[in-house]
């Protein structure tokens, strides 16, 4: 309360707080243009194709796929996304493998979402009763062909909430692919920061666009949800 009162009677330092926020709110969108939704976007499909493949491992016959599934959802669940990020980025050169900033990004966002993300379709996928398999199977279908044609458009709308959540949480997640070089939204903010010391207005103002971001997506999962409910009640 002391600082926003002393602000207010200091013209001088809010026109200069004011024109820093202005300035630096042009970079701040370009990076989230740029870097934060495309890596949004691009993580979360892979990741969900990951996910999809990891779910069939999970409820599959085979041993073997289905070991390997719980070990690399184990292991992702298991380890912070940041040290899984640092491992990709900081680590690999170790081995002789040196990957850029956005790829490093992209695949640690992507295993990690893929872990998350099976559980719920995994989860999905066993929600639905056994007669809809034993209904498919009466009708000549296999379990291949009875899974795509009737379990997994079913499985889709019970999963549809849940991995918009996920995508929801992956944008703020994005925030730490300022921590391996990325220059997304944050990185904007931290490097513009560094040079004024401003970090409580920057670091306001970068909250704000997430949560501008966050709110658009979350009207949108809200809509697709309600003509889900439309289409279901049909």
């Amino acid at each position: 309360m002391f600082l926003l009162n002393s602000i207010f009677q200091d013209p001088e330092r809010f026109d200069q707080l004011v024109s820093i926020a202005q300035s630096s709110l042009l970079p701040m969108v370009k990076g989230a243009i740029k870097y934060t939704i495309p890596l949004t976007i691009i993580t979360f499909v892979l990741g969900l194709i990951l996910a999809i493949l990891t779910a069939l491992a999970r409820i599959s016959s085979s041993k073997i796929l289905n070991t390997i599934a719980r070990i690399y959802v184990s292991i992702i669940r298991g380890t912070p996304l940041l040290v899984q990020l640092f491992i990709i980025f900081y680590g690999l050169p170790n081995l002789g493998f040196t990957i850029d900033p956005f790829p490093s990004a992209i695949i640690g966002f992507s295993l990690n979402v893929g872990a998350y993300a099976s559980e719920i379709i995994r989860a999905a996928i066993l929600s639905i009763p056994k007669g809809q398999w034993e209904a498919g199977y009466s009708i000549g279908m296999n379990r291949t062909q009875t899974l795509k044609r009737i379990i997994f458009p079913q499985a889709a709308r019970v999963s549809i909430p849940p991995l918009s959540n996920t995508f929801i949480s992956l944008v703020k997640d994005t925030s730490l692919a300022s921590l391996v070089l990325v220059s997304e939204m944050f990185r904007k903010a931290q490097e513009i920061a560094s040079t004024n010391y401003e970090f409580l207005l920057l670091y306001s103002e970068v909250a704000i666009l997430y949560w501008i971001i966050c709110t658009v997506l979350s009207i949108i999962q809200g809509r697709i949800e309600s003509r889900l409910d439309r289409y279901v009640s049909k």
